[in-house]
């Protein structure tokens, strides 16, 4: 695919089109990776996004408890002094 580069202010830049935007679930952010010649344009993952709200769901349901204590019976803390 080629694409033209434009003027925008005192920089230059590219469009990309609608369908490539919405095939490859680029909406506001993407990562520009430089590798060996090329310019690599990813789309921004958020691999944690949503995690917040999920905990807070989990914790006012109660599910947010230790499935293994913290600290067993036998643990020896002084030895970590």
């Amino acid at each position: 695919m080629e694409i033209p580069v434009i003027n925008i202010g005192n920089s230059k830049g590219i469009r990309l089109p609608k369908a490539l935007l919405k095939e490859y679930n680029i909406n506001d952010t993407i990562e520009l990776i430089l590798e060996k010649g090329s310019i690599i344009l990813k789309p921004k993952s958020a691999p944690r996004k949503g995690w917040e709200k999920s905990f807070k769901q989990m914790h006012a349901n109660g599910d947010d408890n230790l499935f293994i204590d913290d600290i067993f019976e036998d643990e020896m803390l002084e030895e970590w002094k």
